[in-house]
């Protein structure tokens, strides 16, 4: 997947998209269908809630515990979080009556992503030949843009449904992802509790936007105050920079060194421990998704 997208990141809504429904459509349906025998009392705004939830932990933890400790991860993760969010609202077409694998399918989330403005022309975009590539771009060139891309379909840059934001609101959002990244150079696990925010307000609006479009429902109203599944996100966070932040104590108060220079030891622990709890947040995710009884 990601492999054609870099090959033609102009392409990418496209790409993801028609993967999401061929892929993830069929689960998808399942998901549904046992969600409606767990649950057969529940009522349809219920049931709606209830794979939002599920598709913004999904979209949250596959983004950020990945993206997080590993800089070099953050297209995966990107990646990962967008198929999240690709399979809550094909779940949300499920519980609607909607066959979530349809080619149908593939249209309505590419408007839902804000990419085209209605489902006539987003099949005239899929049905588009593809444009030769005059001169392809760079490796670096062609991850960067890839990697923006992602962020606006994500909406963790500039949302596409914010159209009257000030100048100055839109500066300071990039002043901060810019902050945040030239930090997270020398503490990766500072992306954490940025991105699980991020992740988690981005997916919460296309939600709506998704129970609006299939159900005809507006969205549940919102409050200011995290839910459950946010919370834990940023508990989850919290620990993880609590790891290195110890080490690096340990470091300061033993006055360990190396040719008499305690910098070095400093870089090591705090590379080593972003390291090691990233890994065990990945393996964690991994072993999880691999366990014979999962669905």
């Amino acid at each position: 997947m990601l492999r054609a997208a870099a090959a033609e990141p102009g392409r990418l809504p496209e790409l993801l998209a028609d993967f999401a429904t061929r892929r993830l459509g069929h689960g998808a349906a399942r998901t549904v269908e046992r969600l409606r025998a767990a649950h057969p009392d529940a009522s349809p705004a219920e049931l709606r809630a209830k794979v939002v939830a599920r598709g913004s932990r999904a979209a949250t933890s596959e983004g950020a515990f990945v993206g997080g400790p590993f800089m070099l991860f953050v297209p995966f993760a990107f990646c990962a979080a967008l198929l999240s969010q690709a399979r809550m609202m094909l779940e949300l077409a499920g519980l609607e009556g909607r066959d979530p694998a349809d080619p149908e399918r593939t249209a309505e989330l590419l408007v839902l992503q804000g990419v085209y403005e209605d489902t006539d022309a987003a099949r005239a975009g899929l049905a588009a030949p593809h444009a030769p590539v005059a001169k392809r771009p760079g490796r670096t060139a062609a991850l960067w843009q890839l990697t923006m891309r992602m962020a606006r379909l994500l909406g963790l840059v500039t949302p596409s449904d914010d159209e009257g934001t000030r100048l100055l609101v839109r500066i300071g959002q990039w002043l901060l992802v810019g902050v945040v990244f030239l930090v997270g150079l020398v503490a990766p696990l500072v992306w954490l509790p940025y991105l699980a925010f991020s992740y988690h307000r981005g997916t919460a609006k296309v939600a709506d936007r998704a129970i609006l479009f299939y159900s005809g429902a507006p969205g549940p109203t919102r409050t200011s105050r995290l839910d459950a599944a946010m919370v834990l996100s940023l508990l989850r966070a919290l620990f993880s920079l609590l790891v290195p932040a110890v080490a690096l104590a340990v470091v300061v108060f033993t006055d360990t060194r190396i040719a008499d220079r305690q910098w070095p030891v400093l870089g090591i622990v705090l590379f080593t421990a972003s390291m090691a709890i990233g890994g065990a947040w990945t393996w964690r995710r991994w072993k999880r998704h691999h366990r014979p009884s999962d669905p």
